[in-house]
């Protein structure tokens, strides 16, 4: 009589965990395919005479994110760099061509991966913020993530260094609407899309305004993440140059704003023109109108030269205009034929 109940009973019990079952079979499904889909993630540290810091720069990048692969390529390095980061877990390359710019060009050309995490190998980043900026890529479906500086040390930053960074994000925020208080961050997080559509023309420094540049032109979705930015240890000197660099980063900006702005970059002489010739024209004019004789044969010409060239400017940036929008079409094409960035899974279900 007992064996109908026992029955009953391990029924029952089967009934009841089968929700339960379920619902771990359900996770399990979705851990594996999280892992089947977990992004490649590639640490880049760019670097030139780093021996003090890239040993701790490699350790704690492969500490904070130890899935990924940490690449470092030097650029000419005499102190050692190469030979103290194989030791330290990194995989080292090298490129010959001098400047940050040509470095970060290589770079993109040679590593593929589906996130890319740039630094520099000084120890002013902090790794630990690594997982999170990647975190943020990922579950927002960004292209890219900057990790704005804020000093805790007076003296991480020099104050030329402080002074020509404010100057040079608010140019870029006149030129190009930029929103971020960073534009010259080395540590950035990039997508796969990002960086393999990325045209890389600047050689040295200027290569983090390119960067901003290029996500801005393209309408590229980013976020900025203020972060601490550390003082150089002992023996570690930067290697930027106050006001050669200045002045090249102001070039660049300059040339790319005629690149991506050119009907407002060549307006702008254009207008500058005009109200040259309008006012070497304006004395001339009074005195036709009041004898009807025209003195100055000379400054009329000149005037008339002038205006030419006004209407000169103004014609090419029509033109240069619509030579910059096929060449952002192109770049959009070659961004969208790329693979995006595959989103997270979804929650589980709560437990009942």
């Amino acid at each position: 009589m007992a064996e109908p109940k026992t029955r009953h009973a391990s029924s029952a019990a089967a009934a009841a965990s089968s929700p339960a079952r379920a619902l771990i079979d359900d996770l399990a499904r979705r851990l594996a395919a999280a892992q089947a889909s977990e992004p490649s993630v590639a640490v880049l540290l760019p670097c030139y005479n780093e021996a003090t810091t890239i040993a701790d720069t490699v350790a704690a990048f492969r500490a904070s994110l130890p899935q990924a692969v940490v690449y470092v390529y030097d650029n000419n390095s005499t102190d050692g760099t190469a030979e103290i980061a194989r030791a330290a877990g990194a995989v080292v390359r090298h490129e010959r061509y001098q400047g940050k710019g040509n470095v970060v060009r290589r770079m993109f050309a040679d590593i593929d991966a589906d996130i890319y995490v740039m630094a520099d190998g000084d120890m002013t980043y902090d790794p630990t913020a690594a997982p999170a900026l990647v975190d943020l890529l990922v579950r927002d479906q960004l292209d890219m993530v900057v990790g704005a500086r804020v000093d805790s040390d007076e003296a991480a930053y020099r104050r030329g260094h402080r002074l020509g960074n404010a100057l040079f994000n608010r140019i870029t925020f006149t030129m190009f609407g930029s929103p971020f208080k960073d534009i010259f961050s080395g540590y950035r997080v990039f997508s796969r899309r990002f960086a393999k559509s990325f045209p890389a023309a600047s050689s040295g420094f200027e290569i983090e305004a390119e960067l901003t540049v290029h996500a801005l032109d393209l309408k590229l979705r980013t976020d900025e993440v203020p972060l601490p930015y550390g003082r150089r240890p002992e023996n570690s000197h930067s290697k930027l140059k106050t006001y050669r660099d200045g002045a090249r980063i102001l070039w660049t900006l300059v040339n790319m704003y005629r690149a991506v702005q050119p009907l407002r970059f060549y307006s702008l002489i254009g207008g500058g023109l005009a109200l040259a010739s309008l006012g070497l024209a304006a004395p001339i004019i009074q005195t036709y109108l009041e004898t009807g004789l025209v003195p100055r044969f000379p400054t009329a010409i000149l005037s008339a030269a002038v205006m030419q060239l006004a209407v000169l400017m103004l014609v090419c940036g029509l033109i240069v205009d619509a030579v910059s929008g096929g060449r952002r079409e192109m770049k959009r094409m070659r961004y969208l034929e790329l693979k995006a960035l595959a989103p997270p899974p979804p929650d589980p279900p709560p437990v009942p």
